[in-house]
């Protein structure tokens, strides 16, 4: 799908492609989803640049991802897709500005495009040109993220106040779970962030950006605003770590105490059970058996035997 965004307004709008097709000169930003290859060779014939593939956009290296090609800028970043679900992923998404436009080739949906593209129809002013439209993308994409981390702290936080409630009736289990999915949207979010800063520090080389002293400082912007991010990610994915070792600390002390209970009980039982043994024995000459005081007297001794250890026991302190 190509979908275009003309300066002055009025949204994004689907198009589709054919021979002989061209590009309007109003156009400040050309979104590629999912292209295919006319739409890709559409492109390539408006900036005369050649795109780069999904295969080279998912590369890690860095060179790979930012670099400059006769006049145009080409920076992939990792963008986070799909926080709200069980499995985040880092998807690549790729920026080219050239000749006063900008191009993004994604195969994703990030909420930050929709938000921004909802921003751009309701304000004529908002996107004037292809810098205006790259910033306001990366602006998008760092609230996005921003937004992302403040509600995963909230959820650690609520996990912490389960983990130490005095009263906590409910395993550990949904616990885990919860810390888990906290943590993978930090690592995630973390990998964006850093992907994001150093796209935003290639950025300053654009021509494009360079000229314009508010682009500038935009971008300063957005490089302290990353900056400021990734710290907090670092901080959230050490309180996590904390709050699982916790956990597992927890779980271990639960399990500690069950099996001193079921130790105690056994050697609590234990003398009752040989005196039991003993006068269950089918000897003919017992005396006590013979007695009228034999059977309370086993019971008696089965008492002592159980209420001498449960005595030394808590004097120990171990109950």
């Amino acid at each position: 799908m190509l979908k275009l965004l003309r300066r002055g307004g009025g949204g994004q709008e689907p198009v589709g492609v054919g021979p002989g097709w061209v590009m309007p000169d109003t156009v400040v930003w050309m979104d590629l989803i999912n292209p295919d290859r006319a739409e890709e060779l559409v492109a390539e014939q408006a900036l005369g640049v050649a795109l780069p593939t999904r295969e080279e956009m998912a590369e890690i290296e860095v060179s790979s991802r930012l670099y400059q090609d006769d006049g145009a800028t080409f920076m992939t970043a990792f963008v986070l897709a799909h926080a709200e679900e069980d499995v985040p992923s880092l998807q690549p998404v790729t920026f080219v500005l050239a000749k006063g436009r900008l191009v993004t080739i994604r195969y994703v949906e990030p909420r930050a495009f929709t938000v921004f593209a909802a921003q751009a129809e309701r304000d004529p002013d908002f996107c004037r040109s292809g810098v205006g439209a790259f910033l306001g993308l990366l602006d998008a994409l760092v609230d996005r993220l921003a937004d992302i981390l403040e509600k995963t702290s909230v959820d650690v936080e609520l996990v912490s106040t389960d983990i130490f409630r005095p009263s906590r009736k409910a395993g550990f289990k949904p616990i885990l779970q919860a810390l888990g999915r906290s943590q993978a949207v930090a690592a995630k979010a973390r990998g964006s962030l850093v992907s994001l800063g150093r796209l935003l520090s290639f950025a300053t080389l654009s021509g494009e950006i360079v000229e314009g002293k508010e682009h500038r400082d935009r971008l300063r912007t957005l490089q302290r605003d990353v900056k400021s991010l990734t710290d907090h990610c670092a901080y959230l994915t050490e309180n996590v770590t904390f709050l699982l070792d916790s956990a597992v600390g927890l779980i271990n002390t639960d399990q500690n105490e069950i099996m001193k209970v079921f130790s105690v009980w056994a050697v609590v039982l234990m003398p009752p059970t040989l005196i039991g043994s003993i006068y269950g024995m089918n000897f003919r000459h017992m005396p006590e058996l013979q007695t009228v005081w034999g059977y309370p007297m086993a019971l008696g001794l089965m008492a002592v035997a159980m209420l001498v250890p449960l005595w030394w026991f808590r004097r120990k302190g171990w109950l």
